[in-house]
């Protein structure tokens, strides 16, 4: 296990090192890492055991080991969707932190003891169906994340997590270029989005893609934003250029509320 440890923290400094120089090969030591984890659920009961764990257990000890802010975010239609879903925003120093958390939570005492029930549910009443995890790299030109300033209820509020796949790592390069030197990112800044984070997905099971997710009030603010934002001049201007042409294959789009105990 140790081995196998050390050998991980290996590979993820590796991928730091090889990520941690921007494309002019200056260092950008300034951007940020994130996780995604995404749990998937069958029943309210499974629901409660993760949203308790992540609540009492996981966050907690996240703030054990410096990580100031999570956000935790619930799929809209959990309440009558068949597979449900948790959603985990973690931010990072680098992807070897990920293994360092794990190591710290084997031997969390706190920790252990505030997630028992999760931790030792049995092999035929587990939390979740399965999890899934997600490594992001943050653009250029946010480099890292940000809490957004939303005045609605809570319950109300929508943060909106897109995912845009390409059909090769070059248009998928393509599309980065047209947030960050194209000018997108301070589109979206000027037309009020409240960002939380733009970023490019460095492991995960949709590659090549990016995420980036923007809040809202509620919903129907969110659909006035983006009407706005499609009848924008500057993106009419910055979507018609040549080279942003064709770099998006598949779009997913997944509305989400932030749990009662998200930091986000």
């Amino acid at each position: 296990m140790k081995l196998f440890s050390r050998f991980a923290t290996g590979l993820l400094l590796i991928l730091a090192a090889i990520t941690g120089f921007a494309s002019n090969g200056r260092k950008a030591a300034a951007r940020s890492y994130y996780q995604i984890k995404v749990y998937r659920m069958k029943s309210q009961e499974q629901m409660a055991m993760v949203n308790a764990y992540l609540k009492d257990a996981f966050i907690p000890a996240l703030h054990r080991y410096g990580i100031a802010k999570v956000g935790a975010f619930s799929f809209v239609g959990n309440d009558t969707a068949a597979e449900k879903s948790l959603y985990v925003f973690i931010p990072l120093r680098s992807p070897a932190q990920l293994v360092e958390i794990d190591e710290k939570l084997s031997k969390d005492a706190a920790y252990q003891k505030d997630g028992a029930a999760y931790l030792n549910a049995a092999f035929n009443a587990p939390a979740y169906t399965r999890m899934e995890s997600i490594l992001l790299y943050a653009f250029n030109d946010m480099p890292g994340y940000q809490a957004p300033d939303l005045k609605g209820e809570q319950a109300e509020r929508i943060y909106e997590l897109r995912s845009y796949e390409s059909a090769t790592e070059q248009l998928h390069k393509g599309k980065v270029r047209m947030f960050n030197e194209g000018g997108e990112i301070p589109l979206f800044k000027r037309l009020g989005f409240n960002a939380v984070f733009y970023a490019q997905v460095i492991s995960g099971s949709h590659m090549p893609n990016l995420m980036y997710m923007t809040s809202f009030d509620n919903r129907a603010e969110r659909d006035a934003h983006w009407k706005t934002f499609s009848a924008d001049p500057e993106w009419k201007r910055l979507s018609a250029l040549p080279e942003y042409k064709n770099t998006v294959s598949k779009i997913d789009i997944v509305f989400l509320h932030p749990t009662a105990y998200s930091e986000l």
